[in-house]
């Protein structure tokens, strides 16, 4: 079912109140807009039972199960086997930072792990640091920069090494690449490595099931898929529970909560459950086309989730295809990335781009002015803007429209582009 544009922005606060300067959010990849449910969660939380974890009282009590809930909405969202097998912390960042000391301990000197120059940094430095300290090498993946995409046959090349840890990205949160995790995973494990996916950039634009990837660890943030600023982790069950946890002696020693270190986020984590609370709302709206294809595999909230995300991934088609069009309608812009349109199914709407003449901040300041929001820099892929040679340029332009912008925005966007690119530097 086509998404009716005018129900899907009347469920964030932030869209509802642009009546008189309205503002076009294409800086998503950044951090989307909140959904009302995620307001009205946190709202709840810190009014009808704010308090710390694991208290007599009542409070504590609903606090505790709020916490719970969370936990199992997640499983659901990433379809893991249990709710312990999902941990949360303060961003991908800091939980990757943390995650990959504890599976570094069991390295040794001469090891190898691989990495990918298409991954944000927050996949590739906390890697690079730990080997440092392990005494392993490094083995770095390429990509192509004609279209975007990662080097298979590097790939292939680096897990011959039999290394310890393959990290890479699901979708790229610069070019927008969508790596093909399911000709990479099974070729890591056959390697004998563990694979630790960055799903950041995909989790608000497809379906993820971390059992048919049969990953080993994937973490999202949810600020990036309509939820408030929070981390999640995915880690199978057997191997979170053997890992050695940096932790204080009182917490516990059980999962989730050996890795969740001191009070978490509680408001926050009451705010994701919201954001998933809004996805099955979207599933149960406009996924029936996609009952069939998920119901022998998913049921309950499992099953809605994964409607409500491949209603999404089908629905952006038509903005990736707009973005692109708007951009190669733009005289003087480079597209970096895909932009073949028989391959939308390999990339997510984010596009990035350079124009002619034009630093990527003072383009970003032009559209601002208009009341259109994009990213400039390297947005922390870091790698990729050095590929490409766009670092000390002051990298590239970022557009990263979700489902509830609209064709008729991303047009406006490509008028005010078209107006910035007939203006002399």
């Amino acid at each position: 079912m086509t998404f009716d544009p005018n129900a899907i922005r009347s469920q964030f606060p932030a869209l509802r109140h642009q009546a008189e300067h309205p503002t076009i959010f294409l800086d998503n990849p950044g951090g989307t807009q909140v959904a009302q449910p995620v307001l009205e969660r946190m709202t709840a939380y810190l009014v009808d039972h704010n308090a710390n974890h694991g208290g007599a009282f009542a409070t504590s009590q609903q606090s505790d199960q709020v916490l719970e809930d969370a936990h199992a909405a997640m499983a659901d969202f990433y379809n893991a086997r249990r709710p312990e097998e999902i941990v949360f912390g303060n961003n991908m960042t800091t939980l990757t930072l943390y995650i990959s000391r504890s599976i570094s301990r069991q390295w040794s000197p001469g090891d190898e792990i691989v990495v990918t120059r298409l991954d944000h940094d927050a996949n590739i430095t906390p890697w690079v640091l730990a080997a440092q300290d392990r005494g392993c090498r490094v083995s770095w993946v390429d990509f192509d920069p004609a279209n975007g995409t990662l080097n298979l046959e590097e790939m292939e090349k680096a897990l011959e090494r039999k290394p310890k840890l393959l990290a890479v990205g699901y979708a790229s949160n610069a070019l927008g690449t969508i790596n093909p995790l399911q000709k990479i995973i099974p070729m890591a494990h056959a390697a004998g490595a563990l694979v630790y996916v960055d799903a950041v950039q995909y989790a608000a634009h497809g379906p993820i099931d971390v059992q048919q990837l049969d990953c080993d660890f994937l973490v999202t943030s949810s600020y990036k898929f309509f939820g408030p600023h929070a981390g999640i982790l995915y880690g199978r069950y057997d191997l979170l529970n053997e890992l050695f946890a940096y932790k204080v002696r009182p917490a516990p020693n059980e999962l989730p909560g050996k890795f969740e270190t001191g009070t978490q986020n509680h408001e926050g984590l009451a705010g994701v459950l919201g954001a998933l609370e809004y996805l099955e709302w979207l599933g149960k709206t406009y996924g029936s086309e996609f009952l069939r294809d998920y119901q022998s595999r998913y049921q309950g909230r499992a099953l809605r989730l994964k409607q409500a995300m491949s209603a999404i991934r089908h629905n952006e088609f038509a903005l990736s295809t707009a973005v692109l069009d708007v951009l190669e309608e733009t005289p003087g812009v480079t597209i970096y990335g895909l932009t073949d349109r028989q391959r939308l199914q390999e990339r997510v709407p984010t596009v990035s781009f350079t124009l002619k003449g034009w630093h990527p901040r003072r383009v970003a300041e032009e559209l601002a002015k208009e009341n259109i929001n994009v990213w400039d820099g390297n947005y922390y892929a870091l790698a990729i803007t050095e590929r490409l040679g766009l670092e000390q340029s002051g990298g590239m332009v970022r557009v990263g429209p979700v489902h509830y912008n609209t064709v008729a925005e991303i047009e406006r966007f490509g008028e005010a582009l078209r107006r910035i690119a007939s203006r002399s530097v």
